[in-house]
């Protein structure tokens, strides 16, 4: 997943249906003498609205949680995209615009408190390591950077076949991958995590080597192919949001005959598009174990 220099501003055309972070806030600086509790947090996605519905299919977001014992302040810290999941799964198409349109940036939030509830009723809220104030700071730092230049959510991990040792073509690119790069930099830094499994969510989309297609202006532009953006843009029509149950259906049926009978999916990555030649079994939901990161230097003693 590529990184970049900075993070443009946001379209006004990209609204989001709920504020990203609204109780947001700087992250503090910690007394370097705190000794600072790390919480592993996870619950179903979109839990505030459909309960353990998602739950129930392991599509599991991830967050971190911190207590400062000079303070006894609890903090939460996600990374979530900013205009929604679908958006950054898919793109909008835009009357008399020829690109298909990307509201699909991803941002940490922190803010202030554990809400035990969310996390304890239908997910999980565990300890797995303690630190100390300076490793905190220098975390801090850190997701300052990453945050900065890690901009785009990216939904899907596509890889070769199911087995483990399976070429992976395309990194998924969300919350679960932020917490699991944050861990790995406390345990660079010092921390040792506590021996418990840990599970997280992938998406994953199944294909053969995947071909290049070019990025917006050479596929979109006055010297673009326009068979192939034709092509890419009805491949990416179905997907749009849906007024009536009767719509999505005729869409449904749209996207099983791409997807499953004709083995195409078009791919935007890293602002590039690529052709997937899909493969059985197509897509697949995964809830599997991730280690807790064993780090580069020996503890600091906390």
């Amino acid at each position: 997943h590529r990184r970049f220099d900075y993070r443009p501003k946001t379209d006004p055309y990209c609204q989001a249906r709920y504020t990203f972070c609204p109780t947001g806030s700087a992250i503090p600086v910690m007394k370097e003498d705190d000794v600072i509790e790390v919480y592993r947090l996870q619950a179903p996605v979109w839990e505030f609205k459909y309960g353990d519905l998602l739950g129930h299919l392991k599509i599991m977001h991830d967050a971190v949680g911190f207590k400062s014992s000079l303070t006894s302040k609890n903090y939460t810290m996600e990374w979530y995209e900013l205009f929604q999941l679908g958006n950054c799964t898919f793109p909008h198409l835009r009357p008399g615009v020829d690109a298909p349109f990307w509201c699909n940036q991803g941002a940490a939030c922190f803010y202030e408190g554990i809400d035990d509830a969310h996390w304890k009723e239908n997910g999980t809220l565990v300890l797995v390591t303690t630190i100390s104030g300076t490793m905190f700071n220098e975390m801090a730092k850190w997701v300052k950077y990453d945050n900065e230049t890690g901009i785009y959510y990216e939904t899907w991990t596509v890889q070769a076949s199911p087995d483990k040792q399976s070429i992976v073509w395309f990194d998924a690119y969300e919350c679960s991958k932020f917490i699991l790069r944050t861990y790995q930099k406390l345990a660079d830094l010092g921390a040792v995590f506590k021996k418990i499994q840990t599970n997280y969510t992938s998406i994953i989309l199944f294909s053969g080597e995947p071909i290049y297609l070019g990025n917006e202006t050479s596929i979109f532009g006055p010297q673009g192919n326009k068979t192939l953006a034709a092509a890419v843009r009805d491949f990416y029509y179905p997907f749009k949001p849906h007024r009536t149950v009767g719509e999505f259906f005729v869409d449904l049926l749209k996207i099983i005959d791409r997807v499953i009978l004709n083995h195409q999916f078009y791919l935007f990555y890293n602002l590039e598009y690529w052709f997937l030649p899909m493969k059985f079994p197509y897509l697949k939901i995964i809830y599997e174990e991730v280690p807790l990161p064993i780090g580069s230097k020996t503890s600091s003693g906390v």
